[in-house]
């Protein structure tokens, strides 16, 4: 049995998409020209693949299965297109990049114009996504590199994925104008808390559970400057990662290391061998050069910041 590879694409772009219709008009492509390629997909595969209803299709269980690999075909045949694009001395090229939001807007910026004024045919592509969602994308083949963060430690439930270690920072308590400084985290058990995303409030809860309260969540936001301003007003206390704080710092908040805060550890996340795509290796050295310059971060290797 033989496989044609444009049809398995075909076969992802429409489970991706959730109809053959919707697909169709992504691919810029008929309806029934998806539909002929699907059925010769399914004669080759020999069992069905979709299972269709009146409002879109699913992957039968062997769909899913042959999804899997069209996800990594895609990755493959992107990162084949950027080893070409080599040839012509980095003339060209394209990289997509997930980064949670204060390191798209600490390290990444820098990278990108780093790269831009040595590369000026290499373009990147960022989007703002938290690692639950830019992991999961590199390994779909969505996404070349994931900036992506773990606390007390790198991420261990990467699978066949790559972890490039660029940095650790310390997590800060952050606290409103003219409070004490707790000499303890236990001291905070009876303030309210701004809790951040779904990664930072879990670990948040670990460290004042091990403290030996449980923390009332007054608030919670993924937003970095909204945490700030509602401590600023006095409505909570909060720990933040010494990057947000470098992406933004609200004049009227007081930073603190604290122990028990633990730390944070910032890198990225890629395929194996997509660090030998010559754009792709370009993106991932000038993240590793702005990371080992940063004064509010400590780079992975390096003593503490003071």
């Amino acid at each position: 049995m033989a496989l044609d590879v444009r049809r398995l694409l075909i076969l992802r772009a429409v489970l991706r998409a959730g109809s053959i219709t919707a697909a169709a008009r992504d691919l810029g492509w008929t309806q029934p020209a998806v539909s002929q390629h699907l059925r010769a997909l399914e004669r080759d595969a020999g069992v069905p693949l979709l299972l269709r209803t009146s409002t879109g299709v699913t992957a039968t269980e062997a769909g899913a299965a042959l999804l899997g690999r069209a996800d990594a075909v895609a990755a493959e045949l992107h990162a084949a297109e950027e080893e070409l694009a080599a040839l012509a001395g980095l003339r060209a090229g394209r990289v997509r990049l997930q980064a949670f939001p204060s390191g798209a807007a600490t390290l990444v910026p820098a990278a990108i114009e780093a790269l831009a004024r040595a590369h000026r045919g290499v373009t990147v592509g960022l989007e703002e996504a938290e690692p639950e969602t830019s992991v999961p994308a590199v390994l779909a083949g969505d996404a070349d590199l994931a900036l992506a963060f773990a606390h007390d430690g790198p991420p261990a439930d990467l699978g066949p994925l790559v972890w490039r270690p660029l940095l650790v920072e310390p997590v800060l308590l952050v606290t409103g104008p003219g409070r004490p400084a707790p000499s303890t985290l236990a001291a905070l058990a009876d303030e309210p808390w701004v809790g951040g995303c779904v990664r930072c409030r879990t670990h948040l809860l670990a460290a004042c559970r091990a403290a030996g309260f449980e923390p009332a969540l007054r608030h919670t936001t993924d937003d970095y400057v909204v945490v700030q301003n509602l401590v600023a007003r006095g409505l909570g206390v909060t720990a933040l990662p010494a990057s947000a704080l470098a992406a933004y710092r609200h004049p009227d908040v007081t930073v603190r290391p604290l122990a028990g805060l633990g730390e944070r550890h910032v890198g990225v996340v890629h395929r194996v061998g997509a660090d030998a795509v010559p754009a792709t290796a370009a993106l991932l050295s000038r993240l590793e050069t702005v990371a080992a310059a940063g004064t509010s971060v400590r780079p992975v290797g390096v003593g503490a910041a003071d």
